[in-house]
C-alpha cells in the first residue's frame, strides 16, 4: 500500500513538473491528451489510478517517456531492476501483463518493457508521436504483431521493429504464453 502511494506521489509530481515545463494548462493538456480536466486534477493530487493508455497519451503529449512520469529520481551509476519489483502497467483478463522495467537516460531515451501475452489475448495501442520506434523480441511462445491492419507473426527467437506512429496491436497466439522484451525508442527531446 505504501509503495502504491509513493508511486502515485511520484507520478503526480512528475506530471505536474512536465506540464509546467511544457507551459500547458490543465485544460490544454487534457484537450491534447484526451484526458478530462478532473482526471488530471486528481492525478496531480496523487489521487485515482490512471490506466496504461492514459499514461501513454500523457507521456506522448508532454514529450516524455512513461517511466519519466512513473519514476522517482535515480542517483546510482548502474540501475538493476527486478521484474517482481515493478508493478504491471497493464493486465489483461487472461493474465497477460506489461511491465515498464526502466528508461535509459540521454537525448533519445529508450523504454525497456517486459510483456507476457496469453493465447488469444491482445493489447491494442494507439499511435505514438512521430519518431517513436518499437522493437519486439519474442523469447518464448508466439504472437502476432498487427501494424496498420497488417498481421506479422513473430515467434520465439524472432525480433520485429516498426515505426509506432500508427495503430498497432500485440496478440498472443499458439498454445503457450508469449514472453517478449519490447523497447520503445523515443525521439530526441528539445535541446
Amino acid at each position: 500500500m505504501a509503495e502504491t502511494e509513493a508511486a502515485l506521489r511520484a507520478l503526480a509530481h512528475n506530471v505536474r513538473t512536465a506540464r509546467t515545463r511544457a507551459g500547458l494548462s490543465l485544460d490544454e493538456l487534457g484537450r491534447r491528451a484526451k484526458v478530462s480536466k478532473g482526471a488530471l486534477v486528481g492525478l496531480e493530487k496523487a489521487q485515482g489510478n490512471p490506466n496504461f493508455a492514459t499514461l501513454v497519451r500523457l507521456a506522448d503529449t508532454l514529450g516524455v517517456s512513461v517511466s519519466e512520469l512513473m519514476e522517482g529520481g535515480h542517483e546510482q551509476r548502474v540501475r538493476v531492476v527486478s521484474a517482481d519489483a515493478v508493478m504491471p502497467l497493464w493486465k489483461g483478463e487472461r493474465g497477460s501483463e506489461a511491465r515498464l522495467m526502466l528508461t535509459t537516460t540521454g537525448p533519445a531515451p529508450t523504454e525497456v518493457w517486459r510483456w507476457t501475452l496469453e493465447p488469444g489475448e491482445e493489447y491494442p495501442s494507439h499511435p505514438h508521436q512521430a519518431g517513436v520506434v518499437e522493437t519486439v523480441s519474442v523469447t518464448a511462445g508466439e504472437m502476432v504483431l498487427v501494424v496498420d491492419g497488417t498481421e506479422y507473426p513473430v515467434a520465439a527467437g524472432q525480433t520485429a521493429t516498426f515505426d509506432a506512429d500508427t495503430t498497432h496491436t500485440y496478440r498472443g497466439t499458439g498454445t503457450l504464453t508469449c514472453c517478449l522484451i519490447m523497447t520503445v525508442h523515443l525521439p530526441p527531446g528539445p535541446a
